[in-house]
């Protein structure tokens, strides 16, 4: 076995897992999942048929991933956070072939209890803030919060608030990577990557 489960994880047959994966006490990885190399499955995490991790995703703990969600490489789940993956639930009514697709782009991060209402599409390396309730698309990059969530600026791949100068570029104070602002999206400049 090339990774790691603790004796209290539940893995059903088929669930496919990537090398160097950790997986904690109490969770349940249902048939058909798929999970990535080099991820984190915290405690008291379910995650459903279908469901799609990328490389180095980081799930903490008390987080279920429904059928429907595919998180690409490196993202990151904040605790207690939430997916949904029917628009209009009840209980009495069938609805599992009503599945919403949801995405979450590489690198983005999705904080502590906040919502994600199916069918959206969350930009690579966009910030959710804690408490959130995602009902809409969020661009790469950007910094949303609130309930219904917001859009407050935009943030670099290391996580920093980016500051625009006048002809719509910042730099990450970690990195020194360039950020470009246009029509309303922001972009990593490709020639400052590893400088």
């Amino acid at each position: 076995m090339d990774h790691f489960a603790h004796e209290s994880a539940v893995i059903d047959e088929g669930a496919l897992i990537g090398r160097g994966t950790s997986i904690w006490h109490f969770s349940h990885l249902m048939p058909g999942c798929r999970v990535g190399e080099n991820c984190n499955i915290g405690q008291n995490v379910m995650i459903a048929p279908d469901v799609v991790l990328g490389n180095n995703v980081k799930v903490q703990n008390n987080v279920s991933i429904y059928t429907g969600v595919v998180c690409e490489d490196d993202v990151f789940l904040g605790p207690s956070m939430v997916f949904t993956n029917v628009i209009n639930p009840r209980s009495f009514i069938n609805r599992k072939y009503e599945f919403k697709k949801t995405l979450v782009r590489k690198g983005a991060s999705i904080g502590a209890n906040a919502t994600v209402v199916c069918g959206v599409e969350i930009g690579q390396y966009a910030m959710v803030g804690a408490g959130t309730v995602v009902t809409k698309d969020v661009p790469a990059f950007a910094l949303v919060y609130g309930v219904p969530a917001v859009q407050h600026g935009w943030v670099s791949r290391y996580g920093h608030k980016l500051e625009f100068n006048r002809v719509g570029e910042a730099i990450c104070p970690d990195t020194g990577e360039v950020y470009l602002l246009q029509n309303g999206q922001c972009f990593l400049k490709l020639e400052s990557i590893n400088k």
